[in-house]
């Protein structure tokens, strides 16, 4: 990938395990330390359009389990009467479409003194919309200042 001296980038495969959310954060901060970058921006893109980034609670889960029943009801699976058109995928495929476009295929998360700069509580999730365990791929990308 892209190798200079204020920009580096990397592509990283995150094993899915289904619908849901799969906290990232250990690995974008491992990368993000080994490019010795003491200032900048790491970008994170998630290269599928069924999966998606956000930046959430990380220490009660019940926020995770609160926000996954709310996007179930805001998009349910298709059923038998044919809600939508796109259906060659199974039924979780257009939903998982729908729940990608309410939410984010990129962040940005600022580096600060060689460490990503999240809140206390603050984690970076791939969230996951489709019901069976995909594997995913994230390109990382950090802007050195």
């Amino acid at each position: 990938m892209v190798s200079d001296p204020k920009q580096r980038s990397t592509e990283v495969q995150i094993s899915g395990r289904g619908r849901g959310f799969t906290d990232i954060t250990s690995q974008i901060s491992a990368w993000v330390a080994g490019t010795d970058v003491k200032n900048g921006l790491v970008s994170v893109f998630v290269r599928h359009t069924s999966a998606s980034l956000i930046i959430q609670e990380n220490a009660d889960p019940d926020v995770l389990r609160d926000l996954e029943d709310f996007f179930s009801k805001l998009v349910p699976d298709a059923d038998a009467g044919g809600k939508y058109r796109h259906s060659q995928e199974g039924p979780d495929d257009m939903p998982a479409h729908i729940r990608s476009a309410l939410t984010l295929s990129q962040i940005s998360v600022p580096i600060l003194d060689g460490a990503l700069a999240l809140g206390t509580w603050q984690s970076v999730y791939l969230y996951e919309h489709r019901a069976l365990p995909q594997p995913r791929k994230v390109i990382l990308q950090v802007f050195e200042i």
